[in-house]
């Protein structure tokens, strides 16, 4: 009976050990995997960060251009104004011939309504060039920002279950050293539920290779 009853502790030890050793060889397999992860969702976070800052220099030198644009037209325009005010008919028409395409566009539609708006500059037809283009580029830089942030959450997710697969690495090593076969259980089974635990999370995150 005795003898019975040490081999069969023997083979449950020896099913212990060999669990065990499983648990931890796939465990620090996926710890190596969230770190890569977490390293390149990092990088990922950069370049969005970098594409966000380059779209804003971008943005900020075509609206740029579309001011000095729209202080070329106001110049013009205030001419053409003080032309209208003297009745001087020729120098209006030499002025008009210098208009921009863009404000043109503006000054034709504000006329045909018949002057009612507050002068070219209120149209919807005025839109000077870079206008356009800067505010694509500030929603482009905004899309990269909070890219970047999403990129950023991603890697810090990662990192965690690192933590917690370095918990699992942990408790079931100290499971090793258990003299009592309840406390070994004990120390594994938290292993295991730790590890399933960061697996299901795991699964859930997004993947970059």
């Amino acid at each position: 009976m005795d003898e019975r009853t040490g081999n069969a502790r023997e083979r449950t030890r020896g099913v212990l050990d060999v669990l065990t050793v499983l648990l931890l060889s796939v465990t620090a397999v996926v710890t190596a995997w969230c770190g890569f992860e977490a390293s390149k969702w990092g990088g990922e976070m950069s370049i969005a960060f970098s594409q966000a800052s380059s779209a804003r220099v971008q943005a900020a030198s075509a609206e740029a251009r579309a001011q000095a644009a729209r202080q070329y037209d106001l110049t013009i325009y205030t001419e053409w104004v003080l032309a209208e005010r003297d009745g001087d008919d020729e120098l209006v028409d030499f002025i008009e011939e210098r208009f921009t395409d863009e404000f043109a566009v503006a000054f034709q539609a504000w006329d045909a309504e018949g002057r009612i708006a507050d002068g070219p500059f209120a149209m919807a037809e005025y839109v000077p060039p870079g206008e356009k283009e800067a505010a694509e580029l500030r929603d482009g830089a905004d899309e990269k920002f909070d890219e970047a942030l999403r990129n950023n959450q991603r890697g810090d997710d990662y990192s965690l279950l690192t933590v917690l697969f370095a918990l699992v690495l942990f408790f079931a090593a100290l499971s090793q050293h258990q003299g009592a076969r309840w406390r070994r259980l004990v120390f594994l089974v938290l292993s295991v539920v730790l590890a399933l635990v960061g697996v299901i999370l795991l699964a859930t995150f997004p993947i970059k290779i």
